[in-house]
């Protein structure tokens, strides 16, 4: 009789709290696989992130819980397209599958980083904390039929879709998965106090390019390469420009 009550509870505590499904496991990116997490992105001994050579999302999970993201996107400008803003952002925590499907990820508040580049508006890029929980409503875990590949397609909390990742690493390639940044200090004002001095949130402005630096003597921690961003501007100009003009000379009207 305990056993079988034991068989029943154990599932429903199971589901209570949450589940680790174990085909999320390892390091997927998307397709440019320049894009991925671990050391080559942020640095946390130097506080510092790294630019990859092409934009993408990254994203890891463990089999007991534990997940880290990398994102490294251009921001289009309709205003100037030549001019679009960089950003880089990275940050790990827990994460768990919940009854009914969705994935809830809960990052370490503290650890994570934002820099966000505007070349053509600023001379620096701004350095600060980062901290988003994120909610997946689906996600679904396959062999891709054309590359042959297994892929992951994970779904918004509104449910549309984001960039497929493809599986790049097993085991994932991820940083140690505690604190990396502690922010709280134990007071030493008396032996028995439990009171906590916490430092300001981080925020650095950080020189855009190297050239500026050296002018400036400043120590670089960290730059976003604004040529990189001139040429994907130009490219987003050129693809509006095929998307106005091709449908025009095909006698269609907009």
């Amino acid at each position: 009789m305990l056993l079988s009550t034991l068989a029943l509870a154990l599932p429903l505590l199971a589901a209570a709290q949450g589940t680790w499904p174990t085909d999320l496991v390892g390091t997927w990116s998307t397709k440019s696989n320049s894009t991925l997490t671990g050391p080559a992105f942020y640095d946390p001994l130097n506080d510092k992130l790294l630019e990859p050579a092409l934009t993408g999302i990254s994203y890891s999970f463990t089999a007991d819980g534990h997940f880290e993201e990398a994102y490294y996107r251009a921001v289009a400008n309709p205003q100037n397209p030549a001019c679009p803003s960089g950003i880089m952002q990275w940050q790990h925590g827990a994460f768990e599958q919940n009854t009914n499907g969705s994935l809830t990820l809960t990052p370490i508040a503290v650890d994570g980083r934002q820099l966000l580049s505007s070349p053509c508006d600023y001379d620096k890029s701004v350095y600060t904390r980062y901290n988003q929980s994120e909610q997946f409503l689906r996600y679904s875990a396959y062999t891709d039929p054309y590359h042959n590949i297994p892929r992951l397609d994970l779904y918004k909390f509104d449910g549309s879709p984001m960039n497929p990742m493809y599986l790049a690493l097993t085991p994932p390639q991820m940083l140690p998965t505690t604190t990396l940044n502690p922010t709280t200090v134990a007071s030493t004002s008396t032996p028995t106090s439990t009171s906590t001095t916490r430092k300001p949130k981080q925020r650095r402005d950080l020189p855009l390019t190297w050239a500026a630096s050296a002018q400036a003597g400043e120590t670089v921690l960290y730059h976003i390469n604004a040529e990189r961003l001139w040429w994907v501007g130009l490219a987003m100009t050129g693809v509006g420009g095929l998307l106005y003009l091709g449908p025009r000379r095909m006698g269609v009207q907009l």
